[in-house]
């Protein structure tokens, strides 16, 4: 991975890591403060519950994200110490879709006249949980890699003894 790649990924997951703490700030702020008195057509709370929480599982996937660019710097990818990283991200991932999911079941009742949004929004839960799953064969192509290193290894030690 060039350096140049690997720089730029880091501004970016540095900034959305940044921007997702803001956001927690804020909406815990205005959770306690109780100066954004609710109108009554959609419950803010628990929305703004599910937003903090779905800010955590994007800033787990961020750091896991940043972890396993550092092991590739290092030519270390091919380790069982990257598949924790590759698990934090499926987690958060699939954390990300249920909350997503309590958001259109808090959305819901207000779409009683449409309910195609709902629809539409349990769509993008569905979709997060498909990406969710390519995420978890790239950790069984992962797992093969592994693996194929370490039998290559094995070898390498085998001829160098021969040798």
């Amino acid at each position: 991975m060039g350096d140049l790649a690997v720089r730029a990924l880091r501004v970016v997951l540095a900034v959305v890591f940044v921007g997702t703490g803001l956001v927690q700030v804020l909406m815990v702020w205005m959770m306690i403060s109780g100066n954004d008195p609710e109108d009554g057509s959609l419950p803010l709370t628990p929305m703004r519950i599910i937003v903090v929480l779905g800010m955590v599982a994007a800033q787990v996937a961020l750091v896991c994200v940043w972890r396993l660019v550092a092991m590739v710097r290092r030519g270390t990818v091919f380790s069982h110490a990257a598949f924790r990283y590759v698990d934090g991200v499926i987690g958060a991932m699939v954390g990300a879709a249920l909350l997503w999911f309590a958001v259109t079941a808090v959305n819901a009742p207000g779409q009683r006249e449409d309910p195609g949004v709902t629809v539409i929004m349990a769509g993008i839960g569905v979709a997060v949980l498909g990406v969710a799953l390519v995420v978890l064969v790239l950790r069984m192509l992962l797992a093969q890699a592994v693996e194929r290193d370490g039998e290559a290894t094995r070898m390498r030690a085998e001829l160098d003894e021969v040798i």
